[in-house]
């Protein structure tokens, strides 16, 4: 029969149809495309921190150094930082969180970041961190050691500047710039697609059936993670955790606050080394070997801000590499962030 194809096609596109009537399962509820936030499943562990709630556990003697890190983005989760969990079984006190509209945590509308203002950045961010902070450190004199990647690595380079005092240890990870014109610099030679690449392929084939309004989260988040999901550029092979990740920690972007963290740095053309000249201790400095777009001559230019400085180079690893390769971290970088806060 020359119609069996048509009448096929028919009957697949009734059932699929009927088959979402009956179950009501749509792609941008909770739980269908993206796990859910903390503020939509209650089992997930959280904080609240300045209005929002936030994904966050801590491990480790509460009592002792307190190692917050700070994962990267804007709109990142720090699941591929969970490797540094083992710190705690050295006796640290190892604290997580996804920041406001990453990973897990509770979302906000695009508006609500672009309302902040000229002093935006301050207000999320920095008054974030200084509330993570204040949540887990018992006593004044327990130590504060900060170690972000990433976007992590110029967020915790920015609060050490602002808060020299309150920060004992510094350990940054490939900051991808610090000044906005070297930021913009590095998204450049970083995130470069190719136009048949599959990364974006899979984004723009998605789009044919679901786009996204500007504050539905779900479909924005879950389109978010294609595009991200393999960066050869920087070097990075994907995460090897292996037990080191609790079951109910599932990585998921955070589209909106990434978008509205680009647009206003383009406004206020925010210097995340303001500052920096103030703090004495030590830094601890990391860049990879294998990342193309941070060589010999950026990494020199992006450390050049702290005073008092030890560089780390990562040989064989890429831009989350040092973290999320858990052999490395075993073996080079877990001792060596040891000895560096043994130091201080």
């Amino acid at each position: 029969m020359k119609n069996t194809p048509i009448i096929y096609l028919t009957l697949i596109i009734v059932s699929l149809f009927s088959f979402s009537c009956t179950e009501n399962r749509y792609v941008d509820e909770p739980g269908n495309l993206v796990p859910k936030t903390v503020d939509q499943d209650v089992a997930l562990p959280s904080i609240s921190v300045n209005g929002a709630l936030l994904h966050s556990e801590a491990f480790g003697p509460r009592d002792s150094t307190l190692i917050v890190c700070i994962h990267g983005g804007p709109g990142g989760d720090y699941r591929y930082m969970l490797n540094c969990k083992s710190l705690a079984t050295k006796g640290f006190r190892v604290v997580f969180y996804d920041q406001r509209g990453s990973g897990l945590s509770q979302r906000f509308p695009k508006n609500w970041y672009k309302s902040q203002g000229s002093n935006a950045i301050n207000k999320i961010f920095y008054d974030e961190l200084k509330g993570i902070i204040y949540h887990y450190r018992t006593a004044a004199s327990q130590k504060v050691i900060l170690l972000g990647q990433s976007w992590g690595a110029m967020l915790a380079t920015g609060y050490s500047g602002k808060y020299p005092h309150d920060v004992d240890g510094l350990i940054v990870a490939e900051p991808g710039g610090l000044e906005w014109q070297d930021v913009m610099d590095y998204i450049s030679r970083s995130r470069s697609f190719k136009l048949w690449g599959e990364a974006l392929n899979d984004a723009t084939y998605i789009d044919q059936f679901m786009t996204g309004k500007e504050n539905q989260h779900e479909i924005l988040d879950y389109k978010a993670g294609l595009i991200s999901s393999t960066n050869t550029i920087v070097g990075d092979v994907g995460a090897k955790l292996g037990s080191n990740a609790p079951n109910y920690v599932a990585s998921r972007s955070g589209a909106v606050v990434n978008a509205a963290s680009y647009e206003l740095g383009q406004d206020t053309k925010p210097d995340f080394s303001a500052g920096i000249n103030q703090f004495t201790k030590k830094v601890l400095f990391i860049y990879s070997s294998k990342n193309k777009a941070y060589p010999d001559i950026w990494a020199a230019k992006m450390s050049s801000v702290y005073n008092n400085k030890e560089i780390f180079k990562a040989e064989g690893v890429g831009h989350s590499g040092m973290l999320d390769q858990i052999d490395f971290w075993t073996t080079i970088m877990e001792p060596k962030i040891i000895a560096y806060i043994k130091s201080l």
